[in-house]
C-alpha cells in the first residue's frame, strides 16, 4: 500500500507541472511552495493589465525580478548563476529593459536566488517562455482560494528527469518518402510538456548492428520553408537519403525547436541576429545558454525501438555525449552536411568555433 501511494504522489506532482506550465503559457500567474515559503510567479513576457495589478495588489514593495546568468551577463553583472533585482515597485517599462532590451544594463544590485526563484526559472523554460520571471513572496498562501495553480518547487526540480523515462508509442504507420520509399513514422507521446516526438523508421535497419541514427532537432524555417540561415533543412532530407541508400537507420525527429527555446524565442534572437549578433549573442540576450535541449528521452525512444547500439549521423558532439550518458552505445558518428550559402556561412563558422561542432 505504501508503494502505491509514493506512486500517485508522483504522479500528482508530475501532473502538477504539466498544469503550472499550461498556466504560464496562458499568461496567468502560478504559486511555488517551498516547505513554508511561498511565491506567486508570473513570466514576463506575460506581465501588463490585469495580470500586473493583481502582483501589485500582492506585491507589498517585495517583489523581485529573477534573470538567468546570461542575462545577467549581458547587463554587465558577471555571474555564474542566475540572480534577483528587487523591485519596490511593478514598473513594466524597467521591467522589460532589464530583461529583453539590448543595450540594457543593470540599474540596481543583484542578489542571491531562492529555491522558489530557480524552480520559477525552470518553469518559464519547460513552458518556453522567455527565462525571465516576477516573484512576489507571500507571507501566507493567502491566495490559494484564488483558482491558482500550486505546485511544490521539488516537482519542478524533479520534473525533467521524470519525464525523460515517461513516453509511450501512440501511433505508427508506414509513409513512404522520397528517396525512401519504406519508411514508417513512430509516434510518442510524453516527456517535457506531452509534445509529441517522431521516430522515422527508413529501410529495415538491422537492430543486431550499429544503427545509423540522427536526433535532429525540429527547425519550422528551416526543414519546411528552406530558410538560408541554418543548414537543418538540407541536414534533414540529406540524412532520409543517405539512409534509404544504405540499408536503413532511424531518425528521430524531436520537438526542441531554436535548440530548446521554442519557436517564439528562436525569431525573438533572429532579430537580434539582424541587428548583427551571432547566434549564440542573441540567445545570450534573451536570458539562454548555448544549448537548452537534453537527449536523455531520445535515448528512451531509441529503447523502445530495439536500438542500443548507433552510428550517430551528427556534427555536435553534445549528441554524443549525451547518448552515451543515457546509456546508448555510441560505435561511431559520421558527419552530415548541408549546403553553404551566403546567409548560414557565418552561423555555420560559429557554431564550429563556439561549440565545437565538427567539420562546419
Amino acid at each position: 500500500m505504501k508503494q502505491r501511494r509514493s506512486r500517485l504522489i508522483d504522479d500528482f506532482d508530475h501532473l502538477s507541472v504539466e498544469r503550472a506550465i499550461a498556466e504560464l503559457r496562458a499568461g496567468r500567474a502560478v504559486i511555488i511552495t517551498d516547505d513554508d515559503r511561498t511565491g506567486l510567479i508570473a513570466g514576463v513576457e506575460s506581465v501588463g493589465g490585469d495580470l500586473a495589478k493583481s502582483l501589485a495588489d500582492h506585491a507589498d514593495n517585495k517583489a523581485h525580478l529573477v534573470l538567468t546568468a546570461p542575462r545577467l551577463r549581458r547587463l554587465g553583472v558577471e555571474r555564474q548563476t542566475a540572480g534577483a533585482i528587487a523591485l519596490p515597485r511593478l514598473d513594466q517599462e524597467r521591467i522589460a529593459t532589464l530583461a529583453l532590451r539590448l543595450d540594457a544594463r543593470a540599474d540596481a544590485p543583484v542578489g542571491a536566488t531562492s529555491v522558489i526563484d530557480r524552480a520559477g526559472l525552470e518553469l518559464a523554460a519547460l513552458a518556453l517562455l522567455i527565462p525571465a520571471i516576477i516573484v512576489v513572496p507571500l507571507a501566507t498562501p493567502s491566495i490559494a482560494g484564488e483558482a491558482i495553480q500550486s505546485i511544490r518547487a521539488e516537482a519542478i526540480e524533479q520534473y525533467r528527469r521524470h519525464a525523460a523515462t515517461h513516453l509511450s508509442i501512440v501511433s505508427r504507420a508506414p509513409v513512404p518518402l522520397e528517396g525512401a520509399s519504406l519508411t514508417e513514422f513512430v509516434v510518442f507521446r510524453g516527456g517535457e510538456g506531452l509534445r509529441d516526438q517522431v521516430a522515422i523508421i527508413v529501410g529495415s535497419p538491422d537492430l543486431e548492428t550499429a544503427v545509423p541514427t540522427r536526433l535532429h532537432s525540429a527547425c519550422l524555417t528551416g526543414d519546411l520553408f528552406g530558410s538560408l540561415k541554418c543548414d537543418c533543412g538540407d541536414q534533414l532530407r540529406e540524412t532520409v537519403k543517405w539512409m534509404g541508400e544504405n540499408g536503413g537507420g532511424v531518425l528521430l525527429y524531436l520537438d526542441q525547436e531554436g535548440r530548446g527555446n521554442g519557436i517564439a524565442n528562436k525569431i525573438r534572437a533572429y532579430a537580434f541576429q539582424a541587428k548583427g549578433l551571432d547566434t549564440y549573442e542573441a540567445d545570450e540576450v534573451l536570458g539562454f545558454d548555448m544549448d537548452q535541449r537534453g537527449f536523455d528521452f531520445a535515448a528512451e525512444m531509441l529503447r523502445q525501438l530495439g536500438v542500443n547500439r548507433v552510428t550517430l549521423l551528427t556534427n555536435n558532439p553534445e549528441k554524443i555525449a549525451s547518448l552515451r550518458r543515457s546509456g546508448i552505445e555510441v560505435a561511431a558518428h559520421k558527419r552530415i552536411f548541408g549546403r553553404e550559402t551566403s546567409a548560414n556561412v557565418h552561423y555555420m563558422a560559429t557554431k564550429r568555433d563556439k561549440a565545437g561542432h565538427l567539420g562546419e
